[in-house]
């Protein structure tokens, strides 16, 4: 199996890595420890494996590794501040729009990718642009509250 050398800024950190040609970009990132993004539907659909590359959202399961090369990353796990949540992931916490989790991150990473567009959305604008991700487990109003409470905070890092 053929590798690439890569150069990526992954969650603010510039990292040189080495990938298999046919290496997810989930794999990846799971493979250098950071796995907060989850494999779901392994299609596209469901959105649990959402992150940021150059600032938008992308589905990680379906996306090589090595169309990282040159590229920003972000995952869940470079929102926070150390122990300091992101104010969109403290958001997440006081409106209860989670509950078993598995699709919080990809909800987090989508929804922050729209406040960095349109930091002061509407209710509709967020059901528009949450359509890609899934949830089984707490309906969507939670989510949407949370995200609106999040551009009511304003979501700079904190």
């Amino acid at each position: 199996m053929s590798k690439r050398s890569i150069q990526v800024r992954l969650n603010g950190v510039h990292r040189q890595l080495e990938v298999e040609d046919q290496v997810l970009m989930l794999e990846m990132v799971r493979e250098l420890g950071l796995v907060g993004t989850k494999l779901s539907c392994d299609m596209q659909v469901c959105g649990a494996c959402t992150m940021l590359v150059d600032g938008r959202p992308v589905s990680s399961c379906t996306t090589l590794g090595i169309e990282a090369d040159g590229r920003s990353l972000e995952t869940i796990e470079g929102l926070a501040d150390g122990t300091t949540l992101h104010p969109l992931q403290q958001a997440f916490i006081d409106n209860f729009a989670l509950q078993c989790g598995y699709c919080t991150p990809g909800m987090i990473m989508a929804a922050k990718a729209l406040l960095d567009e349109h930091p002061a959305p509407d209710a509709e604008q967020v059901q528009r642009w949450m359509e890609g991700n899934i949830c089984r487990c707490t309906g969507y109003s939670t989510i949407v509250q949370a995200v609106l409470d999040a551009a009511r905070r304003g979501q700079d890092t904190p």
